[in-house]
């Protein structure tokens, strides 16, 4: 027992699973051990460039078997020897994933980054080496070199004549490895979720090729890729907590960058019309399946264009990367977009916030909402709950299936927090319309929500946006949402300096009344603005969150390799 009264002592259970682990590290210890008194090194790094086959990955070996099978769809071993016969011998490397023996005759599953295939390992084949696979575990690394054929069960196979050991794993894979549902370990040792998880490698591999589709369009249009400060001297560019750092050599304190924008206004200042980055940020916000601390983001931004414009070319830029995604991936993306419950083919909806706001509460059937947002819409709503918000909320509630879903608590305080009207019309769009948009705008057959770009935020929730020419009140601004979560946000740029001053101004004065996610006044940019930037509209796009949408995954940590986790209990 400890000081406090809790009980320290290990579970039989966990203590006999760790000395069953500890005994097969020191069984594949020995079996090292053995190879290093023969001279041979477990850890090898002489395989050097393949030999045989033309240098093929195991998924080119499959290809190049192509048809080779019988009615039944096995893989016939004569057709695959005539298929192959001027390729040979295959030469391939990869991890053991399974392991079986029999009478003379082992059977090995080996995997590399392309595929998986068999090693039909005969006795007769491989001679007096045979018996050395005793000294090979799954997880092992191997290299083998031999004839393709195949199993007797049609299975496609390498018959190996040399077989060698160039890894030794001293962990064994997790036990049911093919099934590691253990959430957090599957995050803390993403090494083992990769191997044990296949669907997950397709994941980062999907990221990969979606990165690379972004990049590609871009490019397409002339965009130039730059790389901006991820240590700042002040907080700007969005609305959050940053994370401090210090820097020694010139003792002084820095902000981890929470957004690459101002950096890359400064670019467009300078004459560069068309920049974009791709890169780390970082928030010191909670952590949810939509958040982690520090997240890629795509910013561009465009000389001469407005928000509309953007929302043209967002529209451009998920269609192409999904079909990037397609054709890069054949064989996942097919289930990815079977399972999405939202769908890019149809023109997205555009809608302004305060006619959102009225939509929204049109759906609730309360009487006296309906009958302000009838003569005045959004804006309406937002004076009629600002003078009596009142004692109604129980009835109310029981006006619609729509109001009883409502969350009244947060609502009311949300509104209760704001300012003005802005902030006001802001909260109402978070608690009445945005939780629902999944359900509100659907595709054509009704199957599947349809993106919605949601436009003209009021500017006080917008300081860095340009305000609308025909109402000062609100902002050329859009934030897109697919199926409920956001995506990107977008803007007309402000390039008025007295203007972006004043803003400034107004964001240090809400910090010094205590809000933490606020922007600093920056006299640079202010200066930069001086100087006279064109005319401009900006994008900014969680990547990670394209990813968790592109491959329908449900968590922000299901589509980032390595996110913050507490350190291990006992660390």
């Amino acid at each position: 027992m400890t000081d406090d009264g809790r009980n320290t002592k290990v579970p039989d259970t966990d203590r006999e699973t760790h000395s069953a682990e500890d005994a097969l590290i020191e069984a594949r210890r020995a079996k090292a051990a053995r190879l290093r008194e023969r001279g041979e090194n477990p850890f090898a790094n002489d395989t050097g460039p393949k030999r045989g086959g033309a240098g093929l990955d195991i998924g080119e070996i499959r290809g190049l078997a192509g048809q080779a099978r019988d009615d039944a769809g096995k893989y016939d071993e004569a057709m695959v020897r005539e298929a192959t016969a001027s390729a040979g011998p295959f030469h391939v490397r990869g991890r053991v994933m399974a392991l079986r023996s029999t009478g003379g005759l082992s059977f090995l599953k080996l995997r590399d980054r392309t595929g998986e295939i068999q090693l039909l390992v005969s006795q007769a084949t491989l001679g007096a080496d045979y018996e050395r696979l005793s000294e090979i575990d799954v997880a092992d690394f191997v290299e083998a070199e031999g004839t393709l054929t195949a199993s007797k069960r049609g299975e496609l196979s390498i018959e190996p004549t040399r077989l060698r050991l160039v890894t030794k794993a001293y962990r064994p894979l997790p036990e049911k490895w093919h099934g590691l549902t253990d959430v957090e370990l599957r995050y803390r040792q993403r090494y083992v979720d990769l191997v044990a998880n296949p669907a997950v490698a397709d994941v980062f591999r999907a990221r990969s090729h979606i990165v690379r589709a972004c990049r590609a369009i871009l490019d397409e249009h002339d965009f130039l890729e730059v790389e901006t400060p991820t240590m700042h001297t002040l907080v700007g560019g969005a609305a959050a907590k940053p994370f401090h750092t210090h820097h020694n050599a010139l003792d002084m304190d820095l902000f981890m960058r929470i957004a690459p924008e101002l950096y890359l206004k400064r670019l467009v200042v300078g004459g560069l019309e068309r920049v974009y980055e791709i890169g780390r940020c970082y928030r010191n916000e909670g952590i949810s399946t939509r958040h982690n601390p520090e997240f890629t983001m795509l910013e561009f931004y465009q000389a001469y264009a407005t928000y509309n414009e953007l929302m043209d070319f967002t529209e451009v830029l998920l269609r192409g990367v999904d079909a990037a995604l397609a054709a890069a991936m054949p064989a996942a993306h097919p289930a990815w977009k079977e399972a999405r419950p939202f769908a890019l083919e149809q023109p997205f909806v555009r809608i302004p916030m305060a006619r959102a706001v009225a939509a929204a509460a049109e759906r609730t059937a309360i009487p006296e909402w309906l009958a302000a947002v009838e003569g005045g819409g959004g804006m309406a709503l937002v004076t009629l709950l600002k003078l009596d918000f009142g004692g109604s909320i129980k009835e109310w509630a029981k006006m619609s299936p729509r109001a009883k879903g409502l969350d009244w608590g947060n609502l009311r305080k949300g509104l209760a927090k704001c300012d003005s009207d802005g902030e006001r019309l802001f909260a109402l769009y978070e608690y009445l319309a945005e939780p629902f948009v999944a359900d509100d705008y659907r595709s054509h057959d009704g199957k599947r929500s349809v993106p919605v770009f949601v436009t003209d935020y009021p500017f006080e929730v917008s300081p860095l946006a340009r305000k609308k020419d025909s109402d000062a009140s609100l902002t050329d601004r859009f934030e897109l949402f697919v199926h409920g979560r956001e995506l990107c946000n977008a803007f007309s740029e402000l390039n008025d300096p007295d203007d972006q001053a004043e803003r400034f101004r107004a964001q240090v004065a809400r910090k010094a009344r205590g809000d933490e996610e606020t922007m600093d006044y920056d006299a640079d940019y202010v200066r930069a603005l001086e100087h006279g930037m064109p005319p401009a509209a900006g994008f900014g796009m969680g990547i990670d969150r394209l990813v968790m949408m592109l491959t329908h995954s449900t968590s922000i940590r299901d589509v980032i390799l390595f996110p913050l986790l507490r350190p291990e209990s006992g660390s």
